[in-house]
């Protein structure tokens, strides 16, 4: 018999209770697996994308031709990640789009295909099979209102610039601004008794 006390549990990190197929804006960060650098390179504060990158770009691209009543907007690949903004705009009873999926995605099934179809597309490209380009989960903010929208985009654009400071640098030189702001919005513990 397994001793359930030893078992290891994942600590999920979406928020309890939450539709993530209803409209809104969210902040995703995927990282490659174990982070190694295989998307480009960050030169003269501009990030180089190779071609392992390009197609993670044109995956992310096409996003909106698989899921009806999805928009993009700001993204960014960087070296070992990429960061990009997924509007659900509320697709419950539009028509899928040809060879779409389902009209009322939910955030885990955009970022589901997004890296089953990217990591597909790499493999082919270099010529392997089977191989992770992810790791295994990835990171999610629900944004909250238009200042959130705006400082988030900001981030995203600018992220080459920042890679100094970037926490998934392994080589960084401080810590930025935003990570401190970003980490203001986590849940904190209920501190009401249960009776």
């Amino acid at each position: 018999m397994k001793d359930e006390s030893k078992s290891h549990h994942r600590r999920s990190i979406r928020v309890r209770g939450y539709d993530y197929s209803q409209a809104g804006a969210y902040f995703v960060t995927i990282c490659a697996k174990n982070r190694e650098f295989v998307f480009g390179k960050i030169i003269d504060t501009e990030m180089r994308l190779n071609d392992t990158g390009r197609i993670v770009q044109e995956c992310w691209n096409d996003l909106p031709s698989r899921f009806a009543g999805i928009e993009l907007d700001a993204f960014v690949t960087m070296p070992n990640h990429i960061h990009g903004i997924i509007i659900i705009v509320g697709a419950r009873l539009a028509l899928p789009k040809a060879g779409a999926a389902s009209s009322a995605p939910t955030l885990g099934d955009i970022i589901r295909a997004f890296k089953s179809i990217s990591a597909i597309n790499v493999n082919r490209m270099l010529s392997r099979s089977g191989q992770s380009l992810w790791q295994r989960n990835y990171y999610e903010h629900v944004i909250r209102n238009e200042k959130s929208l705006n400082k988030i985009h900001e981030y995203i654009i600018h992220n080459p610039l920042r890679w100094s400071l970037d926490r998934e640098n392994p080589y960084r030189k401080g810590e930025d601004d935003f990570d401190h702001w970003l980490a203001s919005f986590k849940k904190r513990p209920d501190k009401r008794k249960k009776r």
